[in-house]
């Protein structure tokens, strides 16, 4: 199957149509739903005072709470919400209920405007056929070929190469001597990368601009950008594209035992399904940035909580098999995921709550991890809970995370490995916060080290 048809020859560098494209599509997904949130959060409503308030940006947990105390599900002008545990779980098993839906799916002029707006070579991580934006039989036949790479035995396999890879980047910090140092860059977003590198097959001269891109692209999850923001994550996911189109080509020439060498020699026959070149691109440009994007998260997120509550580090240090507990706690606490959108087709009754057809909710999985019909003392950070994990920091149902085990491993070996090589590790500053808002972590976190143990 060659790489490419008639129909989807890779663009100019320059593409003053893609460009158009672009503008149309901000202009309708994105220009109009940040007037329409300022205009609302000027109103005082809540959902737009979470997404426009730089207070709540930076501590949205307290509009959780208020969320919550209004009811299980609460309307709004545009969409309803909840952060009620149960419902938000029914809500994301429900075969019926659909991932959110675009500005492509409405109908008269602005669907129009969507569609047309709607550029293969521009496809983000919440555009068809991306994982995160289809349901159904489509989704359970790229599920079932992305999750090879992703089963517990393959997880296992990836533990000696997570612990290889966070070895190299403290002995690269330790050696550095420096007092101060960004553990985003020198460690929380390397170690991530190089996994998700290794599972795809990507070179390691890659990996820091895979890890640009990616960080630009991610900012599509969230609604409202200005031009800027989108022109610059626009540019990346095109960038994004052109290389895995490279990536791809390069591996049908010569094939590894990588997923993505794997994917691109499917023929179709037998029982497996081949991919269109699109869905290609969007599988593996949804790994990448998945892969990555998330893990940062945690672990930075992680050590700073860590930092404020140094007793449950001290633990951790004395007790190593505590370190999944951290883990599961931090996803709990402070989820790399905040929120995700679903549509009710049709009415719905769902935990004794009615919903009507047609009715898009916002789930903040962050406020449900602190449903206090769930966990008990919510807003307090205890990596002992017994009941952690019963969060919903990986969705559930159908669109459960692939990676979740991936991650939790990844995030429990880099923590552990962290801390016992630098156990005066301390945050020397105010760490900085991502503009992301449906993604939540750090930019930058600067730490001092420390000392280093002596080695026996």
């Amino acid at each position: 199957m060659p790489l490419l048809d008639r129909h989807d020859r890779v663009p100019a560098r320059r593409d003053p149509v893609g460009d158009v494209r672009a503008a149309a599509r901000w202009a309708g997904e994105h220009a109009l739903t940040r007037a329409f949130f300022e205009h609302a959060a000027r109103s005082g409503e809540l959902f737009a005072r979470i997404d426009c308030d730089p207070a709540l940006r930076a501590d949205p947990y307290p509009a959780y709470e208020e969320l919550r105390s209004r009811g299980r599900i609460v309307p709004g002008r545009i969409v309803s919400a909840t952060a009620d545990h149960a419902l938000t779980t029914a809500l994301l098993r429900h075969p019926d209920v659909r991932v959110g839906a675009g500005l492509r799916d409405l109908p008269g002029p602005l669907g129009a405007l969507g569609r047309w707006g709607t550029d293969p070579w521009a496809a983000g991580p919440i555009d068809p056929p991306s994982l995160l934006a289809i349901d159904g039989v489509d989704h359970a036949r790229l599920r079932r070929l992305v999750n090879r790479a992703f089963t517990a035995r393959q997880v296992r396999a990836q533990e000696d190469l997570v612990t290889a890879t966070a070895e190299r980047l403290l002995d690269r910090i330790e050696r550095s001597g420096a007092e101060r140092t960004d553990l985003v860059d020198a460690y929380a977003a390397q170690l991530p990368v190089a996994v998700i590198g290794a599972i795809l097959g990507v070179p390691e001269r890659d990996h820091r601009q895979l890890l640009a891109w990616g960080n630009s692209a991610a900012s599509l999850l969230d609604p409202g950008l200005r031009w800027g923001r989108y022109r610059r994550a626009s540019s990346a996911v095109r960038a994004l594209h052109r290389w895995v189109t490279e990536h791809v080509e390069a591996k049908r020439r010569d094939p590894g035992d990588d997923l993505l060498s794997q994917l691109a020699l499917l023929d179709g026959d037998g029982d497996e399904t081949g991919l269109t070149d699109l869905e290609l691109r969007a599988v593996a440009l949804l790994v990448l940035a998945a892969g990555f994007e998330t893990t940062v998260n945690l672990i930075s997120n992680a050590v700073v909580l860590l930092e404020r509550h140094r007793e449950q580090r001290d633990r951790a240090l004395a007790e190593p098999d505590l370190w999944a507990g951290v883990v599961e706690e931090t996803l709990r606490f402070d989820p790399p995921v905040q929120n995700s959108l679903r549509v009710v087709p049709h009415d719905l009754e769902l935990e004794g709550v009615a919903i009507a057809g047609g009715t898009p909710v916002l789930l903040f999985l962050a406020g449900a991890n602190r449903d206090p019909a769930v966990f008990d003392d919510p807003h307090v950070f205890d990596s002992a809970r017994p009941n952690a994990n019963a969060h919903l920091a990986f969705s559930s149902g159908a669109h459960y995370c692939l990676g979740a085990a991936l991650a939790r491993a990844e995030a429990r070996i880099a923590l552990r490995m962290l801390h016992e090589r630098f156990p005066d590790l301390r945050v020397d500053g105010e760490p900085v916060r991502r503009e992301t808002r449906v993604l939540r972590g750090f930019e930058r976190l600067p730490v001092t080290p420390g000392r280093v143990p002596a080695r026996t």
